[in-house]
């Protein structure tokens, strides 16, 4: 999942980062709402980690703005204060859940797999193009009967492509998708990766074009059945 973290406690945002990116998340950071708002209309997320009280724009006053502006992605609110009324107020202005500082980490991952399952009930569990599969819930790979060995930014790169068949990707779109702000790598990081791809999906069996390059515009998986 790509996560956006929203907090001001910057040992807490840290500390978050850390272990999420350890479960091969691509996470963002903002320090305060308006940053954190300016992120989503910048980038794609699937789910926010919100603090309540910090400068300016607080916690409460963004979850409402991005629900009055349509976003859907799930948001679990984090915040010192465990009273009723106000789990209440921040549930009311859009959030999903809501989990009181200090927590355990298990307990948050917990919640937002929860949430996560929530999002993607209607989805079909494991992703599949001709022989390819992916699975969502375990980051796993196989060609055929074949399991095939992926870092983080590789199997995110076959999710994207085996999600949104119909598009063509350029270097630049795979970089806004599966890159953080933070690390925007040349475009020639992508075309590594992609090579790297090819031959991971060939020593599997698959064709050396699974990966077709639409040459002057990006990438798209081949049907070997065209």
């Amino acid at each position: 999942m790509r996560i956006l973290i929203v907090e001001d406690n910057e040992p807490i945002a840290a500390s978050l980062f850390e272990a999420l990116t350890d479960r091969l998340h691509l996470v963002d950071l903002a320090t305060d709402g308006l940053e954190g708002w300016n992120m989503v209309e910048a980038f794609e997320y699937d789910m926010i980690l919100l603090d309540v009280m910090m400068p300016g724009l607080n916690g409460i006053e963004l979850c409402r703005k991005l629900r009055l502006a349509g976003y859907q992605m799930p948001i679990l609110m984090l915040t010192a204060r465990d009273t009723l009324t106000d789990k209440i107020i921040g549930l009311d202005a859009g959030a999903d859940d809501y989990v009181a500082k200090p927590f355990a980490f298990r307990e948050l991952e917990a919640r937002m797999r929860a949430l996560a399952r929530r999002q993607k009930s209607t989805l079909p569990p494991i992703l599949c193009w001709e022989k390819l599969q992916l699975n969502p819930s375990t980051n796993e790979a196989s060609y055929g009967e074949i399991a095939i060995p992926l870092t983080r930014r590789e199997y995110s790169l076959l999710e994207l492509l085996i999600g949104n068949p119909q598009i063509v990707f350029s270097r630049g779109m795979i970089i806004e998708r599966l890159w953080s702000c933070e690390e925007y790598p040349a475009e020639e990081t992508v075309k590594m990766h992609i090579r790297r791809l090819r031959q991971k999906l060939k020593a599997a069996g698959a064709p050396e074009d699974f990966i077709e390059t639409i040459y002057g515009l990006g990438y798209k998986l081949k049907s070997t059945s065209s």
